[in-house]
């Protein structure tokens, strides 16, 4: 059944990053977006269209464009340690006691979590794929589902990259590169790293997923020492990518903190989307990642929180503020990112980095993921009847997740009030306790 949604302000995230007052949304049978603009031009509806009135504003779902959200389970973990020990000692021996039921757990609740924050799609690296889509859909939300591949002995004996790989291209030939409701789930390679992997597992993932025109999702240059030996043999991670041919398809690059101007100019180039996680760089003192250079060579840059036991939480609000926040003081300039395009790196952009152009705006034809922000907070005491920079500037600076009230994916409402309308929240967070029990031993 057809959806019109009328509000006083709604933000299409176009590239421009409009401002639309006294707005409407229609939303198609299919779950698509079919009109966003002013009242006075909207179509006729048809005499069964649903009508909802909302107070506040409406704009597009965010996209969380990397995170390994069933480390819910493992959020306070090893906390104040640096990466690369926080991996090797705290995560990758806890990981290893994971069971598919505990993968379930900890997406069902990051979705939750994600959904709470306006959050309807998140780019994934994890292990264990069908319990990540099983949660993914019980909750209603959207996963670019990249299957992690490792070769790391750590983790327990997982059969080898070969494996692994032929695994992820067997799922997808059998249930395509997309599918489920509103093709809430697609399907992709997720190659940890360089410094986890060989150079002919990188290759082989780089052949296999462009023959199936799917995502590579890969951590690169995230910490300033990680992938030495790479930059000792091939310059680094960028060029040896590149060299090997993963380059050529889609792309994703986690992180991308220490890139030089040859690395950015290689990665811009090859339309290699990334994916800036601020909070969880910051807080394991990785760096500062170069955004106003990256978005200056025309790199696609999304938002990314990382595993909620390196940020520690998946609220990609937190991230819009930091991007900005980072940028200008790593720059020295005040100007450097604007609330604008803050906001669209959370959105248009993390659906560019991600290689999608049917989700990240409320432009026709994108699937209708949207969130219903309220006004009635302390954020927006000036009310809406502002100038645009105004609304824009309160919004990012100010308001944060406290102000979702309602989501839609695909055309369905997912969260009304705060709460989940799929599954009880109370209940995905005790069943989430009780799997965070076994892993910790």
């Amino acid at each position: 059944m057809a959806l019109r949604l009328y509000a006083p302000l709604a933000l299409p995230c176009d590239a421009t990053c409009s401002v639309v007052r006294d707005a409407v949304v229609d939303i198609d049978t299919s779950g698509r977006v079919a009109f966003c603009g002013v009242r006075s031009q909207a179509p006729k509806t048809a005499t069964d269209t649903v009508i909802r009135h909302c107070t506040g504003m409406l704009l597009p779902g965010l996209i969380n464009a990397h995170a390994h959200s069933p480390m819910t389970l493992l959020r306070g973990m090893g906390g104040d340690l640096p990466l690369l020990r926080w991996l090797r000692e705290v995560v990758w021996p806890a990981e290893s006691r994971l069971r598919p039921s505990d993968v379930r757990a900890g997406m069902e609740l990051g979705c939750v979590e994600m959904l709470r924050a306006g959050v309807t799609t998140s780019a994934e690296m994890y292990f264990s794929g069908e319990s990540v889509v099983e949660a993914t859909l019980a909750v209603g939300s959207r996963v670019l589902f990249t299957s992690a591949v490792i070769d790391m002995p750590d983790l327990g004996d997982l059969g080898g990259w070969e494996r692994m790989v032929d695994e992820t291209s067997r799922w997808i030939d059998a249930d395509g590169l997309r599918f489920g409701p509103g093709e809430r789930i697609e399907l992709g390679y997720g190659p940890h790293s360089a410094y986890t992997l060989p150079p002919e597992a990188l290759r082989s993932i780089g052949e296999q997923a462009q023959q199936r025109g799917a995502l590579v999702q890969t951590h690169v240059a995230e910490t300033a020492g990680e992938d030495s030996r790479q930059r000792e043999q091939y310059g680094s991670v960028p060029k040896l990518l590149d060299k090997l041919g993963v380059l050529d398809g889609r792309v994703l690059a986690a992180h991308g903190v220490h890139l030089s101007d040859e690395d950015i100019a290689i990665l811009s180039g090859r339309g290699v989307g990334v994916a800036h996680c601020p909070g969880s760089n910051a807080k394991l003192a990785s760096g500062t990642a170069r955004t106003v250079d990256m978005l200056a060579s025309g790199m696609p840059l999304g938002l990314g929180t990382d595993g909620p036991s390196s940020n520690d939480d998946l609220d990609l609000w937190e991230e819009v503020q930091l991007a900005g926040m980072l940028a200008r003081l790593s720059t020295g300039d005040s100007t450097a990112i604007s609330a604008r395009c803050a906001l669209l790196a959370a959105t248009r952009g993390g659906a560019a980095a991600l290689h999608r152009d049917d989700i990240g705006s409320l432009e026709p034809g994108c699937y209708a993921d949207i969130v219903h922000m309220d006004v009635d907070n302390p954020a927006f005491a000036t009310g809406l009847d502002v100038a645009d920079e105004q609304v824009l500037s309160n919004l990012v600076w100010a308001a944060g997740s406290r102000c979702v009230r309602d989501v839609w994916v695909a055309g369905e409402e997912v969260l009304r009030e705060r709460e989940p309308t799929r599954v009880d929240r109370h209940r995905v967070q005790r069943v989430a306790g009780t799997a965070a029990e076994h892993v910790r031993g």
